[in-house]
């Protein structure tokens, strides 16, 4: 027996550097981009950067840092204080708050920007009702802020946002043990500011720095808005100025900012420890309010519910009932096949690229291999416009080296097969969403017990055939988990699939904004709420984790 574990270990350790490298080329590929917006930044702009530097970049960074902190504001004040109410009070409603609270999150922002610009604008019915009651002729007569501006992109972003602070304080206050309340109680402290917001604080910094990084990657709201933010001005000095030398030294910008988060939110997760010596149940027994107060937790509630759901939701359907006279059926459904065959492959090629990663560095690979495979799936912290650039030098480089390589092998000289095609449009989701996949599958594994995947290594079964037998199969719904999180992102991507799309082809999301561009909000409400729908689905998946901890 002892011989025969020798030899496995002697025959494992011949495979172990083959499989070794799996991870770490698949991870180089995927950093690719990140390197080629690097390199292409050392570039000559022509002398762009400086003129860009004297006169808009520092309206760029004030812009982003004022949205950052606006938006910071409010989800924080949202977020925390529904999650708090809901983990810690009994009111009407609450357990239906429970879930109706993360509907949000199945709205992009760039969508309630539109349903929200043509209810709030001066021709809307919100200024319209407000004129007939109070009898006012024209704008001269009274005052009411305007959508498209800095306030109004903090507004539509808060409301859409604040889930992802909501979902983890809330799962921090469930957490939390009860024995910590009983003593703060004892003591006649605050509950909330001396227990429950100390505990989850790194939880909340984990979550705002996530929002953070959604705000700097928005592009469909500000430039709906025309809020001139460092996205914007990459996506401008790409297209507008046609130069990338440019567009790449403004990404470097936004670069600094989002390394600067995500240290503050993998530092932030790394704190998420508190110990209960106790053996006592850590149920938490929820408070019953008062009248008054019940109708405040209520109407609290209620409103980011309404704010960030129901009433962009009802204001898109309305807009959509309109369309059944000009609205182009038979290119709906193209962009739908569209939508469906972009995301299926994007979701397969995030599959493979992440079950390859995940489990090779998790089971073969050391701390370089399991560091290397993390960074490669930190895509998803970059704004779409910035990875765009890395991804097009990326395409520009293989097609260049195919092109050489095919001219000396056959003599044949050809463009290439990766720029300006759907598998381009793929890769690029691939970068971007691979922490989607990778998270989902990573979560997954650590969940397997040890001793199956040592049994079979006992039992003299090579690695390849004990992770096709063991761990796979046990991987499901990991699978499942991961796929659909990113077919959803994919169908939302608006920048990617706006700058690098193929030739007169059109998603969902760059087929609304395309209407609602050009002001056609009626014929941009139906594939945003078909979106919105596709969006639901995480929703259901998250409320069903969430139904799970144990209270």
């Amino acid at each position: 027996m002892v011989s025969n574990q020798i030899s496995l270990n002697i025959s494992d350790q011949s495979s172990l550097d083959v499989w070794r490298y799996i991870p770490v080329i698949l991870s180089v590929i995927l950093l690719c981009p990140i390197i080629g917006i690097i390199i292409t930044a050392t570039g000559d702009s022509d002398g762009l950067w400086w003129h860009l530097y004297e006169t808009v970049i520092g309206k760029y960074i004030i812009n982003t840092l004022l949205l950052m902190c606006g938006v910071s504001i409010s989800v924080l004040l949202l977020g925390v204080g529904t999650a708090w109410l809901v983990s810690r009070y009994e009111f009407t409603g609450r357990r239906i708050f429970d879930w109706l609270l993360m509907l949000p999150a199945a709205c992009p922002a760039y969508l309630i920007a539109y349903a929200y610009t043509d209810f709030f604008e001066y021709a809307g019915p919100l200024q319209n009702l407000l004129r007939y009651f109070f009898g006012w002729q024209s704008a001269q007569d009274y005052w009411f802020p305007e959508i498209r501006s800095l306030g109004g992109a903090v507004f539509v972003m808060s409301f859409v946002l604040y889930p992802y602070v909501y979902v983890l304080a809330r799962t921090s206050f469930l957490k939390s043990p009860s024995s910590y309340y009983e003593v703060a109680k004892l003591y006649n402290k605050n509950s909330f500011f001396y227990v429950g917001l100390p505990i989850a604080r790194p939880a909340i910094i984990a979550g705002l720095a996530l929002v953070c990084m959604e705000v700097i990657s928005d592009f469909g709201t500000v430039e709906f808005f025309t809020v001139e933010t460092l996205t914007l001005g990459i996506f401008n000095v790409w297209l507008g100025m046609n130069n990338l030398v440019a567009a790449s030294q403004i990404a470097l910008v936004a670069f600094i900012f989002i390394i600067s988060l995500l240290v503050i939110e993998l530092k932030a997760r790394s704190n998420r420890k508190f110990s209960d010596s106790s053996q006592r149940q850590t149920k938490i027994e929820r408070i019953r309010l008062g009248k008054l107060s019940h109708l405040a937790t209520f109407f609290f509630c209620f409103l980011p519910v309404f704010l960030g759901f129901i009433l962009p939701v009802c204001l898109l359907f309305s807009h959509s009932l309109k369309t059944n006279y000009h609205q182009d059926w038979a290119q709906l459904l193209q962009v739908v096949i569209n939508t469906i065959t972009v995301a299926g492959l994007g979701t397969i090629s995030i599959i493979f690229f992440s079950s390859l990663t995940a489990i090779i560095a998790f089971y073969r690979g050391n701390s370089f291999i399991n560091k290397l495979s993390n960074l490669a799936s930190t895509g998803y912290a970059f704004p779409g416009t910035m990875l765009a650039i890395g991804v097009l030098v990326f395409a520009g480089f293989v097609d260049n080296f195919y092109s050489i390589g095919l001219n000396k092998v056959i003599g044949y000289s050809s463009y290439g097969f990766l720029s300006g095609t759907i598998l381009m449009l793929v890769f690029a989701y691939t970068v971007r969403f691979q922490a989607v996949g990778y998270g989902s599958l990573r979560s997954g594994i650590t969940q397997i017990p040890q001793n199956l995947v040592d049994a079979s290594y006992i039992m003299g079964k090579p690695f390849n055939e004990t992770m096709r037998k063991i761990v796979l199969p046990l991987l499901k719904t990991s699978f499942i988990a991961g796929g659909l999180l990113a077919f959803v992102d994919i169908m939302k991507e608006l920048p990617m699939t706006l700058l690098l799309r193929p030739f007169n082809f059109e998603t969902l999301a760059t087929y609304s904004y395309q209407f609602a561009h050009d002001e056609l909000i009626e014929q941009a409400s139906l594939p945003a709420l078909l979106i919105i729908l596709a969006g639901l689905v995480p929703v259901i998946f998250m409320n069903k984790y969430l139904r799970e901890i144990k209270v």
